[in-house]
């Protein structure tokens, strides 16, 4: 009894003592909780897409920068040795001469006449040489600035390679971190996630299409788009069902951005790689006068892209896990609308 009350005395004043804190449980988890940082690590994962998509478009350049170099490069040095078989040919040609000086020549020439018809010759053959020298002297400055810029390029390439890479870590990361978040819940919770996700966009939908931003957009229908915007639209709605996958650009899977370009690409239109540079370099459009073709650029970052395709919707590549599906234009936060073309 006596060891009981010491017990408890020595348990009192440890609580009692300044400084001491107990942790309190932590409250369970809920599917909301769960939701939001799933969505959180795909967010972040695209935005490392982008990244990724944007060192390896940057990459494509510089390596076919340095094949147009090298190119250029094995040019002048056929020039330069054209030119040294020319500079060595009238080397020669001086040695057999004897190089003799004019005085010299005037003495054994049997007239005045000849003379000056040899002298004459001697200076074409001088500025000949001249010209020679400043053709040769203009072939090693070409050949040295394309060993400099070759080498400024290769900087610049292992430069994109890194970042690639750093980039290719991040997504991989967030990517698994999602996944093995995603897999401690049972089949059950998996498919309340799947259908919290839907009314969650569906909320987000509602709200959009009865904004300020929207209302009078004449979003039904898909009369206004252009020839080239049903081409595109068309192509991006023949991919529903086809997998995600970071850095995809067809033909069997895409990424959001991936798929954009190669709709438009379809419609006989170039546009930017990836869904920041579309937004950056794209001419921008109000939302009220979007029409089908029009890309719709989602979160802050410009992180995410879909393609209007009338009726309020768009046709997108959601994010790892999900297929090109249609979705409701306002299911995310719109950035803005830019227009190919």
């Amino acid at each position: 009894m006596t060891a009981l009350i010491c017990v408890l005395a020595v348990a009192g004043v440890v609580a009692t003592m300044p400084g001491t804190a107990y942790a309190e449980p932590k409250p369970p988890r809920t599917l909301e909780d769960v939701h939001k940082e799933v969505e959180g690590l795909y967010r972040q994962a695209e935005a490392a897409t982008d990244a990724y998509n944007a060192a390896d478009e940057a990459q494509r350049r510089q390596e076919k920068s340095i094949t147009e170099i090298a190119k250029s490069a094995a040019e002048a040095q056929e020039r330069m040795n054209r030119l040294k078989n020319q500079a060595g040919s009238l080397a020669r040609a001086q040695y057999r001469d004897g190089s003799l000086p004019p005085q010299v020549r005037l003495l054994l020439s049997g007239s005045p006449d000849s003379f000056f018809d040899g002298a004459a010759l001697t200076h074409k053959g001088q500025a000949a040489t001249r010209g020679l020298i400043t053709q040769v002297a203009a072939a090693q400055k070409a050949l040295d600035g394309y060993a400099k810029a070759a080498g400024e390029r290769w900087k610049t390439l292992d430069g994109e390679r890194r970042k690639k890479e750093g980039a290719k870590k991040e997504i991989e990361a967030k990517l698994a971190a999602a996944k093995e978040l995603e897999s401690r819940l049972e089949e059950k919770e998996r498919e309340r996630l799947r259908l919290l996700e839907e009314e969650r966009a569906r909320q987000a939908q509602q709200k959009w299409l009865s904004s300020d931003a929207v209302k009078g957009a004449g979003l039904k229908g898909s009369g206004a788009a252009t020839a080239d915007g049903k081409r595109a639209v068309g192509f991006a709605t023949a991919q529903i069902g086809k997998n995600y996958v970071w850095g995809a650009e067809g033909p069997d899977t895409y990424d959001c951005s991936g798929l954009t370009r190669g709709a438009w690409a379809a419609a006989g239109r170039a546009i930017p790689r990836t869904s920041q540079d579309q937004w950056r370099l794209l001419p921008k459009v109000d939302l009220k006068d979007m029409r089908p073709g029009d890309l719709i650029i989602y979160f802050g970052d410009a992180s995410h892209v879909g393609m209007y395709v009338g009726d309020g919707a768009i046709v997108h590549a959601p994010r790892p896990g999900r297929q090109v599906t249609i979705a409701g234009a306002g299911s995310m936060p719109v950035l803005g609308v830019v227009r190919p073309g």
